[in-house]
């Protein structure tokens, strides 16, 4: 599947919840994907953020193109903050320590990337901040300076559920987290990727991350 079909796609999910086409962006997933790649496979289509998970990966490949759009997608550790110079939004923030590595790294960079706040799926082993205490970090997460955005999550494994059960329990999550957003005042959600963005969408993702589709 090409980049033009999968923003089709997305244009089709849009369309389907009476959203404005382009309501949704895609964040162009790039990871293990080299330069060449990137240009043939995303840039020759548009402007895309590019969304990495590896943020040695990031450091590397923004230091070539820091005029492209980078968003940091993985699991954030203290010691790769600093890899981050060139990140614009940074989607998987979890903790009050990481916005406080962040704020203090950018204090050296001159620039801040903003943040999502990443929600827990439900699932043991798999990262986000647990729904209860989502208004207290985002209270401290605020405090550090940084603009937090809105939230982020990454949908569970549902594979071995029926389609039926599976596209309920997807729709659910993104619903909850779609109001969960709202109440807080957060606009920007990032939610959906290749086998789930037609339910992201329909509950009003404005950021879907699709990588390996792309590069088929």
């Amino acid at each position: 599947m090409s980049l033009p079909e999968v923003l089709a796609g997305i244009r089709a999910a849009e369309a389907a919840a009476g959203r404005p086409a382009g309501s949704a962006r895609l964040v162009a997933v790039t990871k293990g994907q080299d330069l060449d790649a990137i240009d043939r496979c995303v840039l020759a289509h548009g402007a895309f953020p590019l969304g990495e998970g590896r943020a040695q990966e990031l450091r590397d490949k923004s230091a070539l193109r820091p005029d492209l759009e980078w968003h940091f997608i993985g699991a954030l550790q203290r010691n790769k903050v600093k890899y981050l110079r060139h990140v614009t939004l940074v989607h998987s923030v979890e903790a009050a320590w990481q916005a406080e590595a962040l704020a203090q790294a950018a204090q050296g960079w001159g620039h801040a990337p903003d943040v999502l706040l990443q929600l827990h799926n439900g699932e043991a082993q798999k990262h986000g901040i647990e729904a209860q205490a989502l208004p207290g970090v985002l209270r401290e997460v605020r405090a550090t300076g940084l603009d937090v955005r809105g939230l982020m999550v990454m949908a569970p494994d549902l594979d071995d559920l029926p389609p039926p059960e599976r596209e309920a329990r997807l729709a659910a999550l993104f619903t909850d987290v779609a109001r969960r957003a709202h109440d807080l005042g957060l606009s920007e959600l990032s939610m959906g990727m290749s086998g789930d963005y037609p339910h992201a969408v329909a509950a009003g993702a404005t950021l879907v991350r699709v990588g390996r589709s792309l590069f088929t």
